[in-house]
């Protein structure tokens, strides 16, 4: 264990809340259960708010020490963010990542976790309710994909391939206005551009060796910790658009995640001109 919190034992806390919060909702949200937060398809549930509860009970009891940060939690209390940086041990949370997908009846969604220390990611998880699986990483210590019966599978991204020929998840929603527009003319030069939604499943699948890269504008702790450091135990090349490397305290710059170096620096050039 490369982190001061046990990460099989976080990522069963996050599968009992999917368990017991999470699915028994699934496709059985009332009209009261939903509502928007930011903008229409910004939404918090039911499911979020009771899931991360739960989990926030259990990391409370087990790592008392650690900063809690969850996503409904700065939604209601935005200064509790500003307290990341500067703290030695935090768990930062995200109870449904998906939660349009969610909503709507859409089996693509996750539950997310992150372990920071000294301003470092040192611990991701990713736990699919839906196929009861984690992907999780420890820093120095590769990605892997693990069943709860124990079965492992160590986790890499795939090879390289030509501009045309790259398949992958571009989140253009964030981007600026006067930009957005080039971004995905851009994309043209691509064999595939897509979005599930979901950075929990967009993550998954470019570490699993799936797809060439991810690119990301809006950058919220929980959405990307976890993700990035999962792809880069994988293999994977990640930085901000300026080519810095992101950290628990970067909240803009986007990000671009590439199965190489080669390869990010191809598409910052040829795509992602921003």
């Amino acid at each position: 264990m490369t982190s001061l919190v046990d990460v099989t034992t976080l990522a069963h806390v996050l599968r009992r809340a999917a368990q017991t919060e999470i699915l028994p909702r699934f496709r059985r949200l009332g009209s009261d259960d939903v509502r928007a937060k930011s903008e229409a398809t910004d939404l918090v549930t039911e499911a979020d708010e009771r899931a991360e509860s739960m989990v926030k009970a259990e990391v409370s009891r087990l790592w008392p020490e650690a900063l809690f940060i969850g996503e409904e939690s700065v939604a209601a209390d935005p200064a509790l963010l500003d307290k990341l940086q500067d703290a030695d041990l935090a768990i930062i949370v995200d109870p449904v990542d998906g939660t349009f997908n969610f909503a709507a009846g859409i089996p693509a969604f996750g539950v997310m976790a992150s372990v920071v220390s000294k301003g470092e990611t040192v611990a991701g998880i990713i736990f699919d309710p839906m196929g009861d699986d984690w992907v999780l990483a420890e820093r120095g210590s590769g990605a892997w994909l693990r069943r709860p019966d124990g079965e492992t599978l160590r986790l890499k991204v795939s090879q390289p391939v030509a501009l045309d020929e790259l398949v992958g998840m571009a989140a253009t929603g964030y981007l600026p206005k006067e930009k957005r527009a080039e971004i995905m003319g851009n994309l043209a030069k691509v064999r595939y551009a897509t979005s599930y939604r979901c950075a929990a499943h967009e993550y998954r699948t470019l570490a699993g060796g799936h797809v060439h890269y991810l690119m990301y504008n809006k950058l919220m702790p929980w959405d990307h910790l976890a993700g990035s450091l999962i792809s880069q135990e994988a293999g994977a090349y990640v930085r901000r658009f300026d080519g810095s490397p992101y950290l628990p305290r970067h909240l803009d710059g986007g990000l671009l995640v590439a199965v190489d170096k080669d390869t990010w620096e191809l598409l910052r050039r040829e795509v992602f001109t921003i």
